[in-house]
């Protein structure tokens, strides 16, 4: 059994809390990184529901590439399993990635159910801002998250233009 590859796009990136050989930046074409999950829980509540992300069709992603040593295929993925597949709101796939260097491979990534309940579609900048601004779940409040992630982000040298200007409607609010 081979190595294999975990793409992720959020707090996987700076979180991924598994084992791993290898990290590199990667880009996904075909998703993008998007506030469009709802969270009812851990940013939210039911009645004033927050947004999470999720990778949803559509431009690009640049985020970070882990290669797995095989041996550890089937503890990574049910770690991953556990984590991503709570409310069942993401897909698992194993999707295309470039990595920095050039090279393509097949990474595990997790893309949104635009079928789940929890979807929250296609959402604009100020749709997402209005959203996020002033909902708070059992994690704390919605804000802190879209600044948090984009603060790890940033260390990382990556950036996303829709998600800045979601934090700059939020604080303009």
């Amino acid at each position: 059994m081979g190595d294999f590859w975990v793409f992720g796009y959020g707090s996987l990136m700076w979180k991924p809390g598994f084992a791993h050989v290898e990290t590199t930046h990667a880009r996904l074409h075909g998703y993008r990184r998007a506030l469009c999950v709802r969270s009812y829980v851990h940013r939210g509540t039911p009645e004033r529901p927050g947004l999470v992300l999720g990778l949803d069709r559509g431009g690009s992603c640049l985020g970070m590439a882990f290669r797995v040593p095989g041996e550890l295929e089937d503890e990574v993925v049910a770690y991953l399993r556990e984590r991503e597949l709570v409310t069942h709101v993401y897909l698992e796939r194993r999707l295309g990635v470039r990595l920095a260097d050039g090279r393509k491979v097949e990474a595990l990534t997790y893309i949104v159910d635009r079928d789940h309940v929890q979807y929250a579609g296609a959402l604009s900048v100020e749709d997402a801002a209005m959203a996020v601004r002033g909902s708070v779940g059992k994690s704390g409040r919605n804000e802190d998250y879209v600044h948090s992630t984009l603060e790890h982000m940033r260390k990382m040298d990556i950036r996303d233009h829709w998600m800045e200007a979601v934090a700059a409607a939020v604080d303009q609010g």
